[in-house]
């Protein structure tokens, strides 16, 4: 059995209504799972950053509430969501002082009510 958080793949995540994202982090929540979307860190009041409530089912893809999990694979997948990865990790490598360290990500979740493992 696939556990989500133990995954290291760059994940997406599609919604009820068909958007698939890219998470750039995630965090298991009390109530269900805390995403953090690419460039959360450049906007207002949290904006980016979703709770989705429910129960984690699967072994990979993994589903919530309706959304659906998976890892980010070349073959198969939404070309826009690759290219949005792409682009993010450019971003990242190129900003690497922009982009909180992970304590702080952390220090972020917890505050929202995320479980952090260790």
């Amino acid at each position: 059995m696939a556990n989500l958080f133990t995954v290291t793949a760059p994940l997406t995540i599609t919604n009820p209504d068909g958007d698939e994202l890219l998470m750039a982090e995630f965090y298991k929540h009390p109530k269900g799972l805390l995403v953090f979307e690419p460039y959360w860190h450049l906007q207002d009041d949290q904006q980016g950053i979703q709770l989705i409530k429910g129960w984690i089912e699967g072994e990979g893809p993994w589903k919530i509430s309706g959304h659906v999990i998976k890892v980010l694979s070349c073959l198969g997948n939404n070309t826009c969501v690759a290219n949005d990865f792409n682009e993010w990790q450019a971003y990242r490598l190129s900003n690497p002082i922009e982009y909180p360290p992970e304590p702080m990500i952390d220090a972020i979740a917890c505050k929202l009510g995320a479980s952090i493992l260790t």
